[in-house]
């Protein structure tokens, strides 16, 4: 893809507790998502964490335009509804040379732009699964509770032929049998790793997702 990636935010392991939380979804554990540099919370649900990555299948790889969270180096606020969330912190930085599109808005990401901020989401599953299309590819007819891990990073995407190429963190095949991307991007800082619960369109702050997620 002719937009390659610059790594400018920080590493997330995700799922949380919004404010909102608080008042509505009361029974269920906690709910993404939230400002990761906030490690406050009212919610006193627990549950155990997820395995390594390393011991579960890869089950989805998605992105999200904008961060989904809120974090250090992601702090921008891109508005509410469908397409917000927050934007890097450096976007305004950008060079003209790093907002140059090649792709005439028809690569992979289907219209995502160079200075645009994406959160890529790796969904692990402890089900015999492989990677497929949606949440729903994470469980199957006779695992329909599995433990859950989404390792997270959030990128600002650029024109730049020294960034990194997110082609090199797409699905590699099975490792010890087990399915998982060529790698997953590094050298960001220690994760911040919390327990919460999946998200998506099925979900509002009336209706609550009852998976646990790590």
């Amino acid at each position: 893809m002719a937009a390659l990636l610059r790594t400018l935010c920080a590493l997330l392991c995700l799922a949380a507790v919004p404010a909102y939380a608080q008042s509505h979804c009361r029974g269920f554990g906690p709910q993404t998502p939230r400002d990761i540099s906030n490690a406050v919370g009212t919610n006193a649900r627990h549950f155990a964490l997820a395995p390594s990555s390393y011991d579960l299948n890869l089950c989805n790889i998605h992105t999200h335009t904008n961060a989904e969270h809120k974090g250090p180096g992601f702090s921008v606020f891109a508005g509410s509804g469908e397409h917000g969330g927050y934007r890097c912190n450096e976007t305004d930085d950008l060079r003209a040379t790093d907002l140059e599109d090649h792709s005439g808005g028809h690569d992979a990401f289907h219209g995502v732009k160079p200075g645009d901020t994406i959160e890529v989401h790796w969904v692990y599953s402890s089900c015999d699964v492989g990677p497929g299309p949606g949440l729903g590819a994470c469980l199957s007819p006779i695992c329909a509770n599995p433990q859950l891990r989404v390792e997270a990073q959030v990128f600002l995407v650029v024109s730049d032929p020294a960034a990194l190429d997110f082609t090199d963190y797409a699905y590699g095949g099975e490792v010890n049998g087990l399915h998982q991307p060529k790698k997953l991007p590094g050298g960001t800082g220690s994760p911040v790793v919390f327990a919460g619960s999946t998200t998506g369109p099925s979900y509002t702050q009336e209706v609550c997702s009852p998976l646990q997620v790590t």
